[in-house]
């Protein structure tokens, strides 16, 4: 009885490792100074369960979010808007989006003129900006524009 009753618990306990270790860690982020806003929270329900194929992950930090793994789309919500910068800007589906290659081959992406802003970072080795500002513009396109960019390329 008590040698059924072990590899019963053994049998339990390798289960549970071997599901344990299927399992994805969350991904630590910093929250943006306006994660707490109302249209955070819009942006955060809208989010995708994937992004150009990735899967979500799980995040720490409110308003955020990060898809592959390892991660290689991360998003957060909260910053400050943006309505005048010298980075240049593209449009994807209705959304504006600052394009900051400073770190390539790792990009930032963060929108133009909606408030609060939302960045989102690509390591194009693991995802293509493009494909993932396409599977995220629906979320964004909860906090409205207040004007577009004057020189947006497509």
């Amino acid at each position: 009885m008590k040698i059924s009753r072990s590899l019963g618990t053994a049998a339990t306990a390798l289960a549970m490792v071997t599901a344990l270790a299927g399992c994805t860690s969350t991904v630590t982020l910093e929250a943006a100074p306006q994660a707490n806003s109302p249209a955070c929270a819009q942006v955060s329900v809208r989010l995708p369960d994937q992004v150009e194929g990735l899967a979500k992950r799980s995040t720490d930090a409110q308003a955020t979010g990060a898809w592959g793994n390892p991660a290689a789309v991360l998003l957060r919500c909260g910053l400050p808007e943006v309505t005048v910068s010298k980075l240049p800007c593209v449009s994807d589906n209705g959304v504006d989006w600052l394009v900051d290659n400073s770190k390539a081959p790792t990009y930032r992406f963060i929108t133009f003129a909606r408030n609060p802003a939302t960045e989102v970072i690509v390591d194009s080795h693991g995802a293509a900006g493009v494909s993932v500002l396409s599977d995220l513009s629906a979320a964004i396109q909860s906090i409205a524009a207040s004007k577009v960019c004057t020189t947006v390329s497509n």
